[in-house]
């Protein structure tokens, strides 16, 4: 077995999917750090969670979330190569399942007032850590194409949606 440790990355560098090295502040691995860390909120969330079938809601997300690091991760000259790839996508039925989530919810007229304080319970406050965490990711996300990567709009089509997801999954959590 191989070691994690390859000390390549000891000069400040990371590989993108391909094998290009960019320094590790780049903005494209920037933002895959940040859906890293969202992937890790969910999976807090997730642990957290009573219901099996939001469980299941939640690790799809994650599932979607590595298909989505996985299209960041690699260079602009190298994106149609990823896209003919075998690689997982996401797609606009995974981005219909959440319109589908949300619209869910909000057929059961939650309850809430004001800007929410997170904290009610501790599964309601690790969906608000995922929602944050969310947040963030989107924020570098929108922010590569000024650094010359283009992202498919999809990709921000989903990543607001499941972030608006995680904010009724915690007002819902809060109830009662």
């Amino acid at each position: 077995m191989s070691s994690i440790a390859t000390r390549t990355g000891d000069d400040g560098t990371t590989s993108l999917l391909y094998g290009q090295r960019v320094p590790k502040d780049h903005p494209q691995i920037e933002a895959v750090g940040a859906f890293d860390e969202l992937n890790a909120a969910l999976g807090f969330a997730k642990a957290t969670c009573p219901d099996a079938v939001r469980r299941a809601e939640l690790e799809q997300i994650q599932h979607n979330l590595v298909a989505l690091m996985g299209e960041l991760a690699c260079a602009e000259a190298d994106a149609a190569r990823y896209a003919a790839s075998k690689f997982e996508r996401i797609s606009e039925a995974d981005l219909a399942r959440l319109d589908a989530a949300v619209a869910l919810i909000e057929a059961q007229k939650i309850s809430f007032t004001g800007w929410a304080t997170p904290g009610a319970n501790p599964h309601a406050a690790a969906l608000d850590l995922a929602r944050t965490t969310a947040r963030r990711a989107e924020r570098r996300l929108v922010a590569l194409p000024a650094h010359g990567r283009t992202v498919r709009p999809l990709l921000l089509h989903y990543v607001n949606r499941a972030s608006d997801l995680l904010w009724l999954l915690a007002r819902q959590a809060e109830q009662p």
